[in-house]
Order: C-alpha cells, then structure tokens, then sequence
C-alpha cells in the first residue's frame, strides 16, 4: 500500500518539543499574571452555531471565517474569543458576579492568506472585564497596565501600547458631517501603518467617498503627535464642537492619568489618533501594542472598550474592556529574531533515573520519592547501551541524571550528575534534593524573551 505523504496544512502550526515547551512557558506566565489582577480562567467551545457566532459578524469576518455544515446544523469555529464570551456573559448572567473578570487562552481560526507571522489557526489570550449595566473607566486604564505588566514579565522592554478613544473619533467626524460613514473612514483610516498616508487619503476619496478638503482635514487630524500631554492639549483645541468628542477626551485624559498611577512609565504608551480598531463593537477607549524595534510585524496586542457586545443575545446592557495578545504571532516572530532565551529548560523532566541494577524496585521507589518533592522525574527502563542513555538525557536537555547502582542502595546515597557542568556528587537524598533544587532555581532566572 502507498503510504501518504504527512503534511501539515499551511498556516497551521505544529512545534517540536523545546519550542512547545518555550511557548508553554510563556503561556504560564500569562497565566500567572493575569491571575494577580483577579482574572477567572475559562474556556468556551471552539465550534458555535453560525447564528450565535456571526450575530454581529458581517463584513471581512463573515469572509475568513470557517463554516460547514453537519447534518442539519450549520456551525462555525471561533474567529476571536470575545464575541464566544458575549455568549457566555449572557447565558449565564444569573450565575456570575460583576464585574466578571476573566481570562482565557485558546485557539481561534480565520480563513485568510497564510503569510510570514500570520496563522489560520493560532492562539489568543484574553482578559476582558464585563460589567452590568456600567463599567467603571478605571478598567480602562488598568487593561493596558496588564499589558504592560505581563510583557516585562516576558523580558520585553521595547514595546509601546498605543491608546485612543473612539468617541473622540466619532465626535470629530461628527464635526465634520461624516457619522454615516465614520465606520468606514475609521477602517480605513486604522491601515495607516500598513500603507501609508497617500493610498489611506486616496481610500478616504475613492472608497468612502471624501472631497478633497475632508480628507486632508482628517490626515491633518490623525497627525497630531507629540508627547501624551502635548496631543492631550492639542485635542482640546476640538473641544465644545461635540458632546461625544468632549466625552471621549475627558475619557482619555483619564485613562492617561490613571495608566501613570498605575506605574506604566510614559515610553510604554502613546496617545496616537491614529488607531481605531476595525472591529465596529469597539465604542470607547482602543489599545494597540507594537514591538518598537519590529514595527513591520504590526499590532501583537489589541482591544478596547464595548458597550453593546451582547446585545444580540440579552435585554441587559453588558459594558466590558479587554485585550488580545496573538500569541501564536508573538511567538513566531520572536523565535525568528532569535529573541526566545536558549539558556532556559526545555526539557520535559528535571531528573533522569538510571536503574543500574536489574531490580527496578529502588530506582522506582526513589523517582516517586523525587516527584512527591516537587522534582519532574523521567525513570528511564530501557534496555540500552549507558552510552545511548545518556545521549537521550543529553538531546532532551534533562539537566540532571541520577545513577542508582548496589553501591548507592547499600550506603542510601545517590549519584547525580549535572548535565551542564559535568560535576557528579554522592550524597544523601536530601542533599542531593537540595542541590537540584537549587540548580533548577539558578537555570530557570532567566526571562523568556531577550531583547537585541
């Protein structure tokens, strides 16, 4: 029989072992810090049925997404894990309390063309904070803080959080007569980065329809740069023209206000006037996060704030805030600038355990004796060469190799070997745990990205 070429799908991504365990990591500490802010974990089906799914989809999403249909029912898989928890938020209100924070990694899909960092299946992690009836603006400016926080945790320094308001948008092209088609202008407006000022007013004319004049008066707007107080400022100049534009701006100076009280230091986030999300639920504050020496790769984290989410599955007014980092992407281009730390364990066990005699029953006794220490422990069985044995600890990177013979089982010792340094020691058990411990706490300091 003719075997079948294997073959993975293109923009699926399938890690050997050490890279798994490096994203593995960094999925932890995500975990870990999210949890410091009250964050819940959950997690929700990756297939819904279209008609909750899509409820306010539309547009480039009802394009990607993946539809099929089995037997009667016509289902679709997961394009974001926000709408998903709109669902969720609703179906079971009556059980949850509010604020509801939560958290939740897991893998979306969207149907676009696979290229450098961008999947079709990949992993999101989410925090949103969902509130009933209101929702305080101090969320706002305790998400980015999150991201702040869980991105140096990483060992990342040279990142910003880019913040704006789309209240502040809405209310300009208010001003300018533009509220039918601000929904566009925005999405247009939102591919600055990507391509520039003269082909966005060139959209802004050809594709939404803008005179000359509206469009570099809106050019003209977005521009306004400096620091966080000088575009602070410089809005203010708007003010008195909009009710939504002056509540957007008092919004951000807010946000602005509380991201410092927070300990955010002032290089880790702009006001940029420029982001909108093109996502049409987003109604208040918007954060985009770009790696600052690879701004080509774009945004690895973003979100904002929604006030109407679910308000095709319930009545009640479910407010919320959250963030996305593609992680998948994160994780792709950092191994591609060589930025993930080669020093730190990806190894899937601490100890290795050699049996060197033909009862078994010790080496077991003393692997189960290591793990109820806390201490991952692979007893290695197999019937090969010592040679071969400690060629397999050496490609698994195990840092420490214990070798159980008559001499150690009479005198209760035990010999280990430290895989990095060469040095091998014969002490008591608990020793010997001391030393491991202390060693695993010495190679596992590090952080998981390094900066160039």
């Amino acid at each position: 029989m003719e075997k079948l070429k294997p073959r993975t799908l293109s923009g699926f991504m399938e890690l050997l072992p050490q890279p798994q365990q490096q994203m593995e990591r960094m999925m932890e500490i995500l975990r870990r810090t999210y949890a410091l802010y009250g964050f819940t974990p959950l997690d929700t089906p990756v297939i819904e049925s279209s008609e909750v799914l899509l409820a306010k989809g539309g547009g480039d999403t009802e394009k990607q997404i993946y539809r099929f249909t089995k037997g009667d029912a016509d289902l679709s898989l997961r394009f974001d894990l926000t709408v998903p928890l709109a669902k969720y938020v609703a179906l079971h209100y009556n059980d949850l309390s509010f604020p509801f924070r939560r958290y939740q990694i897991g893998k979306v899909y969207r149907g676009e063309r696979a290229q450098r960092g961008r999947f079709r299946e990949f992993y999101q992690a989410d925090i949103d904070v969902i509130g009933d009836g209101k929702l305080d603006i101090t969320n706002e400016a305790e998400i980015p803080a999150i991201i702040y926080q869980t991105f140096t945790t990483l060992g990342l320094r040279r990142f910003q959080i880019r913040v704006n308001n789309r209240k502040i948008l809405n209310g300009f092209y208010a001003m300018q007569g533009l509220t039918e088609r601000s929904g566009d202008i925005m999405r247009t407006v939102d591919k600055l980065d990507k391509i520039g000022a003269d082909k966005v007013r060139t959209c802004l004319m050809e594709d939404c329809g803008l005179t000359d004049g509206q469009a570099d008066e809106i050019l003209a707007f977005i521009a306004i740069t400096g620091s966080n107080e000088q575009v602070l400022s410089a809005l203010q100049n708007y003010a008195g023209r909009s009710e939504v534009f002056d509540q957007g701006l008092e919004e951000l100076n807010t946000v602005v206000k509380y991201l410092a009280a927070f300990g955010v230091p002032e290089e880790n986030f702009a006001v940029d006037l420029t982001i909108a999300r093109g996502l049409d639920y987003y109604t208040g504050t918007v954060y985009e996060t770009t790696l600052l020496d690879h701004p080509e790769i774009g945004s690895v984290c973003s979100g904002g704030r929604y006030d109407n989410l679910a308000e095709y599955y319930t009545d009640k007014q479910l407010p919320g805030v959250g963030i996305s980092i593609g992680l998948t992407r994160l994780f792709y281009v950092l191994g591609e600038q060589g930025m993930l730390n080669p020093d730190l364990p990806t190894a899937p066990a601490d100890v290795l355990v050699l049996p060197m005699t033909d009862d078994l029953a010790p080496a077991i006794a003393l692997s189960t004796r290591l793990r109820a220490a806390g201490i991952r422990t692979q007893l290695y069985t197999e019937a090969k060469k010592f040679k071969a044995k400690m060629n397999y600890a050496d490609k698994q990177g195990i840092p420490y190799v214990i070798f159980l013979g008559d001499d150690e089982i009479a005198q209760s010792l035990v010999s280990c070997k430290d895989m990095v340094s060469g040095e091998q020691t014969k002490l008591g058990f608990d020793e010997t745990l001391q030393r491991i411990r202390a060693g695993l706490a010495e190679k596992n300091a590090g952080a998981v990205i390094l900066e160039k």
